[in-house]
Order: structure tokens, then sequence, then C-alpha cells
């Protein structure tokens, strides 16, 4: 006759030994539901299986547990503290059903670096998102944290998640209005490549400082521990868990930011070559993309990246000349046209890898492009959004990469860029464009008094803060004319 399992487990609990350690609960199938430490293991232990205790209402997770629980196995340790840790870790590793799952990393504040832009913020966050964003953190301190990174902007000159830099006509940044407040002795006017030495600094500056505060959680969850403060040494063992997970993956990040390694992009390069088919390594990629707002304003975009990273001097952006209206085909048709009539004629070497964003409409549509200039073309691969999904010109039937590849990551970057180049132009010449419709609008003003007025003020609202003497000091504005802009303007 077989032995009660309530009778095993009891006989189980009699040997167990009075000292401190950590316990896993175990269903009849042998997974682990549930893991939790103690001072003494026998005591602890005990206490699920005796039959005089009755679990109240206010204990239905635990009553429930109990009722599920075929076994358990005990790892013992030598202090209190010890198993503060370890049952920290195996909640981590094994994600018991009845444990509660640790979320201090959602509920305590962290610094998100978004290098996937141009211009790169710090901010603070309680949420981690599967981004390109890199994380630090999270900390228990918040006003300690608040007052370090308001230190930092004045430290390193970067921008906060408050800041709204802007770009100059030459493609440099203003970081912020007052200078004097935000990052007083630093240059406010620079490029963007110049900002990401700023960037790398403050970021190694924050690994440092993650590891300092590391150092300090860690002594204060022991502290916690041997006061038998166990509820704030599990809160603060939760937060070092997280840091420490953290800091592991920004330490490479330290040295390069806004990009992956130099061994990864190196990878990426190397796995595009082979998964595409490639003669070469792609060290020199190009990438297109279309822009337009229902057919108007329809513009181009290509960027250029060399050894996986972005070479702006080498980016282009195009006017769409052939046609009017909405047609996507023909707008990559023209651009690709025109980008490698030019480097023909000029005698210079075509890139390693054009990307094409957009499915096989768009891609057919750059091959086309290269047949009429009576080109080989250098490997064509489009990128579908939907479903990042790689086409290619030949017989080869579509590809979609592993979402963690880093060949794929890199050809994204790309796409992204493009998409990224191609919307501003768009939106400038939106911009532009709002601002000639104003002025058409007031008689008597032909085209080249309009580019002159655009040219002078620079925008509509700096022309409307102009006085008339102001006006009449462009060439072409008589007093008359300038009289009538003025109240043209005011009434707009």
């Amino acid at each position: 006759m077989p032995v009660p399992e309530s009778s095993i487990l009891k006989e189980k609990v009699r040997r167990l030994p009075h000292s401190p350690g950590v316990y896993l609960m175990k269903d009849r199938l042998g997974r682990i539901i549930y893991v939790g430490k103690a001072k003494d293991l026998k005591k602890r232990v005990s206490t699920y299986f005796q039959s005089s205790r009755r679990f109240t209402a206010q204990q239905p997770k635990i009553a429930a547990m109990v009722d599920l629980v075929r076994s358990f196995d005990i790892m013992e340790v030598k202090s209190e503290a010890e198993a503060l840790l370890l049952e920290g870790k195996l909640i981590k590793q094994w994600k018991p059903k009845y444990n509660t799952d640790f979320t201090d990393d959602k509920r305590f504040l962290m610094v998100r670096v978004d290098v996937q832009n141009e211009m790169p913020r710090f901010r603070l966050t309680r949420f981690r998102k599967e981004d390109a964003s890199v994380y630090y953190g999270p900390f228990a301190q918040s006003g300690l944290l608040r007052k370090t990174l308001s230190q930092m902007r004045l430290r390193f000159g970067i921008l906060l998640g408050d800041a709204r830099p802007t770009r100059k006509a030459d493609g440099s940044w203003l970081l912020y209005d007052d200078i004097g407040k935000e990052i007083y002795g630093h240059p406010n006017h620079l490029t963007s490549q110049q900002y990401s030495r700023r960037v790398e600094e403050a970021c190694v500056f924050l690994e440092g400082k993650s590891r300092e505060w590391l150092v300090e959680l860690k002594a204060e969850m022991m502290a916690a521990a041997e006061k038998q403060h166990y509820e704030k040494a599990a809160e603060l063992r939760n937060i070092v868990f997280a840091l420490e997970k953290t800091i592991l993956k920004t330490r490479k990040f330290a040295r390069e930011p806004g990009l992956s390694s130099s061994d990864k992009i190196r990878a990426a390069l190397e796995e595009l070559q082979g998964t595409l088919d490639l003669p070469i390594t792609p060290v020199h990629m190009e990438c297109f993309d279309i822009s337009h707002i229902s057919g108007t304003f329809v513009v181009a975009s290509m960027v250029h990246f060399t050894n996986g990273r972005p070479d702006r001097q080498k980016y282009r952006r195009y006017k769409i000349k052939s046609f009017i209206g909405n047609d996507d085909f023909r707008a990559m048709e023209e651009v690709v046209g025109r980008r490698y009539r030019r480097l023909q004629k000029e005698g210079k070497p075509l890139p390693g890898l054009i990307l094409i964003d957009g499915g096989r409409g768009q891609l057919s549509s750059a091959l086309k492009a290269f047949l009429s200039l009576g080109m080989e073309p250098p490997p064509l691969v489009g990128l579908a959004k939907k479903r990042e999904t790689l086409v290619f010109t030949d017989e080869r039937g579509p590809l979609n990469l592993p979402a963690r590849s880093e060949g794929l990551k890199l050809l994204q970057r790309l796409r992204d860029e493009a998409h990224r180049f191609a919307n501003a132009f768009n939106a400038q010449l939106r911009s532009r464009r709002m601002k000639e419709t104003v002025l058409d609008d007031f008689p008597g003003l032909g085209p080249v008094r309009r580019k002159a007025l655009l040219d002078h003020f620079k925008s509509i609202q700096k022309m409307k803060k102009a006085t008339p003497e102001d006006l009449h000091a462009v060439e072409g504005i008589g007093a008359k004319k300038s009289l009538q802009l003025h109240r043209y303007l005011r009434n707009l």
C-alpha cells in the first residue's frame, strides 16, 4: 500500500536543519511553483504542512499553492542575508507561479539615452521600452538622481529631456536658448559629431556612477538584513539585481555611444555578406526613401553608411522633377538614376550594397534605372517595412532574418536614417511653401520681391514683427509698399 504524499512531506520536514536557507516548492510535475527564504528552514517550512494550520481568507494565494505542493528542495546558506540574495536569484531564474515578479526596475527611476537619434537626450523614465535606447538604472533615490542629471548637463554640456535643440542651415546645432543657465562653460553651437563625444563622456560617467551607487546599495541592503528589516532588504535586493543587469548591458556602449561596438558592426557586415551572398563586405552602403503627403511635396533621400556608421557628408536629397503626382515607383526610378548617372559621369565607385525602402515594386524601379543607364547594378535589396522582409532582384524568394540578427539591425538603422532624412526635407519644403503662400495673397508682390523678403527675415513670424522701416530696408520694397505690407502682416 503506497505511503500518502502528506506523510512523505512531513517526514522530509522533520529531517530539515535548523539553519538559514532557501526552499523551493514543487508541484506533481516537478515544476518549481514557489521560492522562499528562511532564518530557520525547519520552522519555516513546517508551517506549510501542519494540520492545525489554517490559512485565512486573506491568504488564498498561499492556500492554493500548498494544495499543489508535492515535494520541495532546500539550499542551506550561512546567514539570512545570504538567503535573501539567493531567494532573489532563484525567483529571477525560475519565475515561479506563486512568487511576485520583480518589477522594481519599472517602479524606480532610470536614465534613458535615445542613442538612435542624431542628438541624443538624457531623460528620466520609470519604464523600459524595447527600443534602441540605452538605459541606466534603476535607482532607488530619485532626488539624488535628478540632482545628478542636472549636474551632468552643466558638467558635460548634454541635452536633457526638456531641451529643444535647433538645426542651423549649415547642418550644425544650437543646443539651448539660454547657454548661461543650461551648459555654462561649454560651446552651445556645435556639430552632431562634436556632441556625440559629449554623450560618450557623460555615459562613461553615468556608468561609473551606477557602479558607485551599486556598492552603496549592496551595503545598505546588507545593513537592512542584519537589522532584520527584511522587506526593505528585499526591495533593495531587487534594485541591486536590476542595476547589475543594466551595467552589464551598457558596459560596451559606454565606449561607443549611439552605435553597436566595433566587433558587432564588423560581425553585422560579415553576416550581411554571407546571408545576402555579396561579392564583398558592404563597407559602403546607400539607402533610398521617398516621402510625400498625399502626392504633394514629393521628395527623396539617399543616405550613406561607411563601415556601418552614418557618413553624413555623402547624404543627398532630391526634388522629383520628371512628373507631378503620387507615384513612388517613378520617383524611385528617377532618383536612383540621377544618383548613379552622376557617379558614373564622375568616375566614382558604386557602393557595395544598395538598400531600397519598400517592397518588390520599389526595388524593380531601382533596377530599371540601372538598366536604362546601361549599367551593371551593385547588389540591390528591398526592405519591406510591414514584416521587415528582404526582397531581391534575382530568383531568390523573400527572406526574413531573425529579429536578433545584427545584420538586420544594421539594415534597419540604414533604412530608418533614410526615412528620417526624407521626412525632414519634406517638412522643410512644406514650411517654406506655407511661408510663400502667405505672401502670395498680398497684391503687387512678385516672386523676386517675395524671395528677397524671405531671404532677409528668414520666417513669416520675424517678418510680422518688423517695422515699416525694416520692411523698407529690403531691396525692391518701397516706402508705400512697406506700409501696406506692414498692415497686411499685422492682420494675419
